[in-house]
């Protein structure tokens, strides 16, 4: 972990997809069939952040994510067997949860692995899914007959969420490693100055997709930190969304629109995995308070400042006296969430997609004539 972070805590989300399981329901989107669908968890109604939320599993990063001991069961090379991340291009630069320097924090595990384990873990205590790797290296994922029964997994399920450093002593129990394989670097997102949770908290989080050929067995939620699961192909997840059946935060909603461009699983993962050595751009949503909604600007935006205030210490706002179809009409360049109000999101985005990344399907979501515009 990184105790010179003042701002925000660092943590990690798994976007699990997941073959859906036979023929299913027709398709509630007019984009046609998904060959997969994304796990979802509901959030308490107590949780100090987005409570009542459906949001991809995850969590804070805890030190035993960092523990050396976890070299143990993992490959001695230098990133333990994860492929390296490519420099960034001119200009750019590797996001800093990423480039920071773990051993001069006392940590011999790099970022890029130890956020994984996070993932990982998290993924376990708040659904109950264990995605583990026999041996010590890349390998298929441990079949689900290995697994403990379901009775010894729920007492270990309890231990890790009481005791992070219980998912090391798992692993080691099954002669197992931590699948950190099976997981693609995929974004990372800051939580917005103004939408911090309780106690100001805010989140410097990477996303991680992980691609499996059928859903994982005993899912199921914790009743503490979660309290139901959903499984939902991308367009169904907005469609969901947009019909108040569920909400969920702008990122997801991103996220969402970004994975309607697959409607397959191995296309999916095929663009993945090769994508991930790209590397990612670190994100922070800008609010800017239009006079009927709110938009969220995204780095590339015309109107997304040159010097966001990352620490939210300059106490800047912005607001306008414009509705938000005002503000689409007249510009131009576009990396924005626009904000109507918790049901009722929408991307747009015309520049071009950095690291080899694609951008959003645009999700129509009102009768606004800027739509047609992009």
């Amino acid at each position: 972990m990184n105790p010179r972070l003042r701002h925000w805590r660092e943590a990690a989300t798994l976007l699990l997809a997941a073959g859906t399981p036979g023929p299913g329901r027709p398709p509630r989107s007019p984009l046609g069939p998904f060959d997969y669908e994304l796990l979802l968890l509901r959030r308490s109604s107590r949780s100090g952040f987005v409570p009542g939320a459906h949001v991809f599993p995850g969590g804070l990063a805890d030190p035993a994510d960092f523990s050396a001991e976890w070299l143990g069961l993992l490959p001695a090379s230098p990133h333990c067997g994860l492929g390296a991340v490519k420099p960034p291009p001119p200009g750019g630069s590797r996001a800093p949860l990423f480039a920071t320097d773990r051993e001069s924090l006392g940590s011999q595990l790099p970022g890029e692995v130890a956020f994984r384990i996070c993932a990982l873990r998290e993924t376990f205590e708040e659904a109950g899914i264990l995605l583990l790797a026999p041996g010590r290296g890349p390998a298929p994922p441990l079949p689900a007959e290995r697994l403990p029964p379901a009775a010894e997994l729920g007492e270990w399920r309890r231990r890790v969420r009481e005791d992070a450093s219980c998912f090391l002593r798992l692993c080691r129990h099954l002669g197992c490693a931590p699948n950190i394989w099976a997981l693609h670097e995929w974004s990372n997102w800051l939580t917005p100055v103004g939408r911090a949770g309780r106690g100001g908290r805010r989140y410097d989080t990477a996303f991680y997709l992980c691609c499996l050929q059928e859903r994982p067995p005993h899912v199921s939620q914790d009743d503490q930190e979660v309290t139901a699961v959903l499984w939902s192909s991308p367009p169904e997840a907005i469609e969901r969304l947009k019909s108040q059946e569920i909400w969920f935060p702008p990122p997801q909603f991103y996220e969402f629109c970004r994975l309607c461009n697959f409607s397959s699983l191995k296309e999916l993962q095929q663009f993945s995995s090769a994508r991930a050595l790209e590397g990612c751009e670190r994100w922070m949503p800008v609010m800017l308070s239009a006079a009927d909604g709110f938009i969220q600007l995204l780095p590339g935006d015309e109107l997304y400042p040159e010097d966001p205030d990352y620490t939210g210490e300059k106490k800047i706002t912005m607001s306008t006296e414009k509705k938000v179809e005002d503000l689409m009409k007249e510009g131009g360049i576009f990396h924005r969430i626009v904000i109507k109000d918790i049901n009722n999101l929408s991307v747009y985005v015309n520049i071009q997609a950095k690291y080899k990344h694609v951008n959003p399907l645009m999700i129509k979501c009102d009768n606004s004539d800027y739509n047609s515009r992009l």
